[in-house]
């Protein structure tokens, strides 16, 4: 047997606790005799006989511990707001990482459960620095009422929404991040009535959650996709309890563990005394919550319009009210911000290749000044790298490239930048194609980095188009690589990769050469921009190059390589975000579904 202990922890009162014994039971048949268990049970009003009744259950690898914290709870009154939420015991589990300051992370699981699976190797999933490792809140998938106002109301995709029922607590993070500080400070501020500490903890840990196969919290509502031996944790959500409803679907694996306690006879007379005026009572509450919902969604200051219209900048805002329109207009290619008047780039204006000695030492000075600018955005944390994926995928070209990147951002073009030069090419250059009017009409600091950083403008001058494509074509011949945005605009933070455009792909099929498709993700850091808006953390991701298939006609080539490139996009996109690609876009009246990006 390991001597590693692993912390279970359960939060209940009184008159649930008997379903916690069920649970544990359940847990106990199950889990791996080769590990030791402790297990909490969180209460501040556990009778001694109904604590013996759970000692019960103790034996050679479980061992059961009951924390009151009524203490705990007057120690950090002071921070908290007159509200009664704090005695409720589904939000003890907020509690846990601050309290057990030994443990690096812990499970918190729901008594209305029954774990069939073995609870250690939940426990040993590596969720690497996310906060936590939960499973999606169907209801929110299932039921667009719940979805719209967690998108709507907190801001957060219905796709992306966990139930907070069975956690995977990274308490070191926790610690790190001050959850439990945010959450007093989220409760002063706002008060979600809807899902409640469920609601909190969404907000809290957007993008820091490591999505668990979702075996480990199967709900008893709705469609399960697989088998119900496969659920690892079966969890009667809402009204779906078997000690309620004796036609409760599977039911019948609860009152399997359930006869194995000493609870048993009592569980079982709280089904026969169970009334039809507490079942119609049931119902109107689900209705009630759903009316809850509506009305919360339909607030004129409810959380997200609060925070949009006092903390974050109004010209931000709009340009996120502007990318929904675009999105339901399908006007994908159009910019949602305005660019700097333009000019036509004539061709005796440029030489994209054969510059003069006061050009080339122009570009030195601008590579100089660039790379402090970005150590600047790096070191003040404006700009964060948080990982580059698939690098080798870079380190491994043969052959110039054309590589191709989402744009979100003005500085998205310096993290491939930085990719760049992790690849470690010094003797191949990066260029990035740019729009005519950043070339000709640029102003300032920015205007001498467009024009001097090895920028490729287009140029809506014919001639000068030429000079261009044939800059292009020299350049990836000589084993240069070549930075273009095939999705034409730029939508600010917005995650989804857009329709793309062919001319990324024209250049790599008439020069030969592959397209190496980037895709930037990002995650919420804990960093407040001036702009009201957390700082993102990028993860870089590097894909397999697409190589032009010589067998095909040119065009098919370079339409074959645009659909593999977005294929790739859409692949990393639903892996990373744990959400399935869709748009708003109105099409013959109808809309598809939208997961919501912030």
């Amino acid at each position: 047997m390991h001597n590693q202990n692993i912390p279970i922890f359960f939060a209940c009162d009184n008159n649930f606790v008997k379903f916690t014994i069920v649970s544990l039971q359940s847990m106990i048949a199950n889990a791996s005799k080769e590990y030791k268990y402790h297990v909490y049970v969180l209460h501040t009003d556990i009778t001694e006989e109904m604590q013996k009744k759970v000692f019960a259950l103790k034996n050679d690898n479980f061992d059961i511990t009951f924390e009151d914290v009524t203490d705990y709870l007057k120690s950090i009154s002071d921070k908290l707001p007159i509200r009664d939420y704090y005695s409720k015991t589904t939000y003890y589990r907020l509690f846990i990482a601050e309290m057990f300051p030994e443990y690096d992370k812990a499970i918190y699981i729901d008594s209305d459960t029954i774990v069939q699976g073995d609870i250690s190797q939940l426990y040993f999933t590596d969720i690497r620095d996310a906060y936590v490792g939960a499973c999606h809140e169907t209801v929110m998938i299932q039921e667009d009422v719940f979805g719209t106002y967690v998108e709507k109301v907190i801001g957060i995709s219905r796709y992306n929404f966990f139930n907070a029922g069975i956690l995977l607590i990274n308490c070191d993070q926790f610690r790190t991040h001050f959850v439990l500080d945010k959450f007093i400070g989220h409760l002063h501020t706002y008060n979600f009535v809807v899902t409640q500490d469920e609601d909190y903890l969404n907000l809290i840990c957007k993008d820091h959650v490591y999505w668990l196969d979702q075996r480990w919290n199967t709900e008893i509502f709705g469609e399960i996709p697989y088998p119900v031996e496969e659920a690892k944790i079966l969890h009667y959500i809402m009204t779906s309890k078997p000690w309620h409803y004796e036609d409760c679907r599977f039911g019948d694996i609860f009152w399997k563990y359930a006869r194995e306690t000493v609870v048993y006879e009592e569980i079982l007379q709280i089904l026969k005394s169970y009334s039809d005026e507490e079942r119609q009572r049931d119902a109107v509450s689900g209705e009630n919550l759903a009316r809850l919902a509506i009305s919360e969604t339909n607030r004129e200051d409810n959380y997200l319009n609060r925070v949009n219209g006092a903390k974050r900048a109004k010209d931000r805002v709009a340009i996120l009210k502007k990318i929904e329109e675009y999105e339901r207009e399908g006007r994908f290619d159009e910019d949602v911000e305005d660019d700097p008047p333009s000019r036509m780039l004539a061709p005796d204006e440029i030489d994209y290749i054969q510059k003069t000695m006061s050009q080339k030492l122009k570009t030195k000075v601008a590579f100089m000044v660039a790379r402090k600018f970005v150590r600047n955005l790096l070191d003040d944390k404006k700009m964060i790298i948080k990982e580059i994926k698939g690098l080798e995928n870079f380190r491994n070209l043969q052959s110039g490239a054309v590589i191709t990147c989402n744009h979100f951002n003005a500085f998205d073009s310096f993290a491939i930048q930085l990719a760049y030069e992790a690849a470690n090419q010094p003797d191949r250059l990066f260029y990035r194609v740019i729009r005519e009017g950043n070339y000709t009409s640029f102003p300032g600091f920015y205007g001498f980095l467009m024009r001097h950083c090895n920028t490729l403008p287009l140029s809506s001058n014919i001639s000068t188009m030429k000079k261009f494509m044939l800059a292009v074509q020299t350049l990836l011949s000589e084993g240069h690589f070549i930075l273009v945005y095939p999705e034409q605009s730029m939508w600010w933070n917005y995650r989804k990769p857009k329709p793309l455009k062919k001319g990324a792909y024209v250049f790599a099929a008439k020069s030969d050469v592959p397209v190496l498709p980037c895709f930037i993700t990002m995650k919420d850091s804990d960093i407040m921009g001036e702009d009201g808006f957390f700082v993102q953390e990028y993860t870089i991701h590097i894909g397999k190059p697409i190589y032009p298939d010589h067998e095909k006609p040119y065009l098919q080539r370079v339409t074959d390589m645009m659909e593999q490139n977005a294929e790739v996009w859409k692949d990393i996109y639903e892996k990373e975000y744990q959400i399935p690609l869709s748009y708003t876009t109105e099409v013959k009246g109808a809309v598809t579904p939208n997961p919501v990006e912030g």
